[in-house]
């Protein structure tokens, strides 16, 4: 017979207690234990089932080849994913409701060549399909499947032989293994367990949408995160149209590549030069506005910076930043406070990154400080003007890396001139940029030519 036991389980980071606890001793929230029945049973005659294998001796393993990638058709997602989908892969992706990440994955799935199994444990086989004909395409090797039971699933993905399974959402699948509710913590695990099985027994890639709790995060327990091989974030707004895709981990390729996509009447569509998209035409004339060049990855993106600086009305000042770190900020303010001798010790001071891109780069310090000292004194920054440099503690400017690509991007969008760190110029050549390059060492020196 069947081993039943009762467990408690943290609903926000998945830790396991064997009784009742108000606040949980792994992420220190309060009232976040619920109880859950796991039931310990033999496998059924209708579960799916693997061939046994056995270890292998390293010397007797063959080298594998080159590693084959599987084309997603949209090159956005070939990019976060770090050249394209790995076979046997499991990659998971999260977002808010009504981001698009359905959108995304039925897009690939009606873009692929071979068989692509479509699970939805949220709509019907009826309702996929209008969402198919409205993207515009209804190819013949794209299957759609209406199903929540783990075990179905898996045999008729086993029968079928897709390749490539995409399961929305796993917090809708539930496994005859347990008796825990749908979309409880161990229903979740135990069916990811299956899946990634599945995923490197019959090396298919499996494609996981996930759904995220009120702070942002996958739902689900922190495991889920460590299970899987990519786990990639779709961020923005949903009332407006562009949608970044981001990598959080990838056992395959790179963490630091973003995606940028429009959300339009026929689903997501590609933004190839999201510089252009990022750069928000504006009246001549506005103070508190630079554009620096900074690196996503591979790309070089210029990025829009707008600081507000007003007399504070407050004892104590206002330091607030969207997009951009906080304590890196406060040290900028300190540096032109000391360095330049201009006082801010009793402003506000508000920066915002346009286009909702949450920057790391520090070669965007020298854009940032000449937005603020643009509002500071109300005196605006040139169009044609774009800035990569870092800041140090002494005023100094610092070199960047991978100067040329910024400098060719900036070039490519049609600005006249350039503030890099004269350390850049050293040992490289850049007589082939028809763009203005101007060398400077100090940040006081830089702002009395600018302004």
């Amino acid at each position: 017979m069947a081993k039943s036991k009762t467990v408690f389980f943290c609903q926000n980071c998945g830790n396991e207690s064997a009784k009742w606890v108000g606040k949980c001793p792994s992420c220190n929230e309060w009232n976040t234990y619920v109880e859950e029945v796991v039931t310990k049973q033999v496998s059924s005659p209708a579960e799916f089932s693997y061939e046994r294998s056995r270890p292998v001796n390293l010397k007797e393993t063959e080298a594998g080849e080159k590693e084959i990638r599987i084309s997603s058709q949209i090159g956005e997602l070939d990019r976060v994913l770090g050249g394209g989908i790995v076979s046997g892969s499991l990659i998971l992706v999260g977002g808010e409701p009504g981001i698009g990440k359905s959108t995304l994955l039925l897009q690939m799935a009606l873009r692929q060549k071979g068989k692509v199994l479509y699970v939805s444990g949220e709509e019907s086989v009826q309702q996929i399909k209008m969402r198919a004909e409205r993207i515009g395409k209804t190819p013949e090797n794209c299957f759609l499947y209406a199903e929540t039971g783990l075990s179905e699933i898996l045999n008729q993905a086993d029968t079928l032989g897709p390749d490539i399974m995409i399961i929305d959402s796993i917090q809708t699948l539930h496994s005859d293994r347990i008796e825990a509710s749908i979309g409880s913590i161990s229903q979740v695990k135990e069916c990811t367990g299956q899946l990634m099985k599945f995923a490197k027994k019959k090396d298919i890639p499996v494609f996981l949408i996930g759904h995220v709790n009120k702070d942002g995060a996958i739902a689900g327990p922190k495991v889920l995160e460590h299970m899987v091989d990519t786990v990639l974030q779709f961020e923005g707004d949903r009332h407006l149209s562009y949608r970044i895709l981001r990598t959080i981990k990838n056992r395959f390729g790179s963490t630091s590549e973003l995606g940028i996509f429009e959300m339009n009447t026929a689903g997501l569509r590609e933004v190839e030069n999201p510089s252009e998209v990022l750069i928000s035409p504006r009246e001549p004339g506005l103070s508190g506005i630079s554009l620096g060049a900074t690196l996503e990855g591979n790309r070089p993106l210029i990025l829009e910076t707008q600081g507000l600086v007003s007399p504070t009305s407050y004892g104590n000042p206002q330091r607030s930043t969207t997009g951009y770190d906080y304590k890196r900020l406060t040290m900028l303010l300190a540096v032109m406070e000391k360095r330049l001798g201009i006082r801010l010790s009793s402003q506000d001071v508000f920066l915002n990154i346009a286009g909702g891109i949450k920057v790391q780069d520090t070669a965007l310090d020298l854009a940032i400080c000449a937005s603020i000292f643009s509002s500071f004194e109300d005196v605006p920054v040139s169009d044609d003007v774009c800035f990569a440099g870092e800041v140090g503690l002494g005023g100094e400017i610092r070199p960047v890396g991978r100067i040329e690509s910024r400098i060719n991007e900036a070039e490519k969008l049609g600005f006249k001139e350039i503030y890099i760190s004269k350390h850049n110029l050293k040992p490289k050549d850049f007589s082939q940029f028809k763009i203005s390059i101007k060398p400077f060492s100090k940040l006081s020196d830089l702002f009395q030519e600018l302004f």
